[in-house]
């Protein structure tokens, strides 16, 4: 047996990478996984997990300023800034760690390694690794490959990240002290997140959104609670804005802002862009496949296979929604369809959950009330305010909103819209339930416990229907 052929070759150990390769095992595949920086990808160490321990820390901050409504009193509270980015660094590590010994577990052979595609030879597909540390290269080969190569940072054309005042979301994550002043370009989900991290630590901040509203994939109610929300704590938004300019310092950052067709000047100690992705398509041998690129990222059908039969791609480096969560769904799928097994669905891309981890926590699936008449759906609509909830009022946390969107004709649940306490903990109940193909009338029937957050949920399938209680 040719030790350097295996069933299966995969090209990444992200969320995408390292699930597809632990199925592939369970399934009875030899596999080899070809990873070039770190187990467990972008999300895992520098992206989902470490920034929610960043997010936990401020939290806490939060917490520890408004003590007194729990009747508590506290002085003399330091922060750390050096020991938080540690235990966020910290549990990264024991998670990357984790990621090491399921890999060794189910048996996946692992190496540590620069891969590019190779040209085939008699039907096989070819592999080169450029050994992590060593100056030597491997080639392997496979009858399927899976491309799992992720994404990074997107730059501005007249400004990059210089790691000293320009900041991704890398040097964003382990400052060496905190900056006085911050201002965040894009209110995506990751821009959010670090505004709500540094605003909570009593950084000013300022963010920049060049749509009309912030979070712009969220739906129109949701973005203005959380616009109110930040405004409130003063932080400083600009929508219909675009950065025009920058330039640095050793101390500050200037940044030319067009807002509302009237250009203004912003000076803040530290910048961060936050305007999305850019595939990891670079130097990996697609030239060498007929494999197909729409605006940067691999195009796929709706098995995850690229235009080149054998070759699959799943994850950041594909279409979106750029989610961890899809990649690991894309990774099982793509595999089961690989090994042939029987009753696969393609992957409905309006039942994938999206979180935003800011405070007050955002989570939705499904369309929007703006999408759906788009659609011209016929729509009913209920709302329940967490300022309702009893479990809600009793944590001190009561701000926010859970909004439902029904097809009116069928009772199809179409969309789910939260934003307050835990909401993305609670957004899973939805995505069963769309999952089910659920109408209102099993949601309404559905006993909810109390006093719990979930309560909000069945109140505003209520409230759709005319039937809400405490509303």
């Amino acid at each position: 047996m040719n030790k350097n052929y295996f069933d299966l070759i995969v090209i990444g150990g992200g969320p995408g990478g390292y699930v597809a390769a632990i199925r592939a095992a369970q399934l009875g595949l030899s596999v080899t996984l070809i990873e070039d920086k770190h187990l467990g990808g972008i999300c895992l160490n520098w992206g989902c997990i470490p920034t929610k321990a960043l997010l936990r820390a401020s939290e806490i901050k939060h917490l520890l300023d408004n003590v007194s409504d729990f009747g508590f009193s506290v002085s003399n509270v330091q922060m750390d800034i050096n020991k938080i980015t540690k235990r966020s660094r910290d549990v990264a590590a024991q998670l990357s760690s984790g990621i090491k010994h399921l890999l060794k577990k189910n048996k996946v052979n692992v190496i540590d390694g620069f891969a590019y595609l190779d040209k085939k030879e008699n039907e096989k597909k070819n592999v080169i690794v450029k050994l992590k540390n060593k100056d030597e290269t491997l080639k392997l080969s496979s009858k399927n490959i899976i491309i799992a190569t992720g994404a990074r940072s997107r730059n501005l054309p007249f400004v990059s990240s210089d790691a000293i005042n320009i900041w991704d979301y890398k040097t964003a994550m382990t400052p060496p002290k905190l900056p006085s002043s911050l201002v965040i370009i894009g209110s995506g989900a990751i821009g959010m997140e670090f505004a709500s991290f540094y605003s909570d630590l009593g950084v000013k901040v300022t963010v920049v959104e060049a749509l009309n509203s912030i979070l712009p994939n969220e739906d129109d109610d949701i973005s203005q609670i959380v616009a109110s929300n930040f405004r409130k704590r003063n932080v400083d938004i600009k929508v219909n804005a675009t950065l025009q300019s920058v330039s640095s310092n050793s101390n500050q950052v200037i940044s030319e802002i067009l807002s509302n067709g009237k250009t203004e000047t912003i000076n803040s100690e530290k910048l961060i862009l936050a305007i999305g992705i850019i595939a990891n398509t670079e130097k990996i041998g697609l030239e060498n496949y007929n494999i197909k690129l729409d605006r940067g990222h691999i195009v796929t059908d709706q098995w995850l296979e690229t235009s080149e039969k054998g070759i699959y791609a799943i994850g950041d480096v594909t279409q979106g929604p750029w989610l961890a969560h899809k990649a690991s769904h894309e990774a099982t799928l793509c595999v089961e369809k690989i090994v042939g097994l029987d009753n696969l669905h393609p992957i409905d891309k309006t039942s994938i959950p999206g979180c935003t981890y800011c405070r007050p926590q955002v989570a939705s699936i499904g369309l929007t009330e703006k999408a759906a008449k788009a659609n011209k759906i016929d729509i009913k609509i209920g709302k329940f305010p967490f300022v309702g909830n009893g479990k809600a009022i009793a944590l001190g946390d009561s701000e926010g909103l859970i909004k439902t969107i029904f097809n009116k004709n069928t009772g199809e649940l179409i969309g789910a819209h939260m934003v307050g306490p835990e909401v993305t903990e609670l957004i899973q109940g939805f995505s069963i339930a769309k999952k089910l193909e659920t109408t209102e009338y099993e949601l309404m029937h559905t006993i909810f416990p109390h006093p719990t957050l979930s309560e909000a949920m069945h109140e505003s399938v209520l409230d759709a229907y005319d039937q809400a209680i405490h509303y």
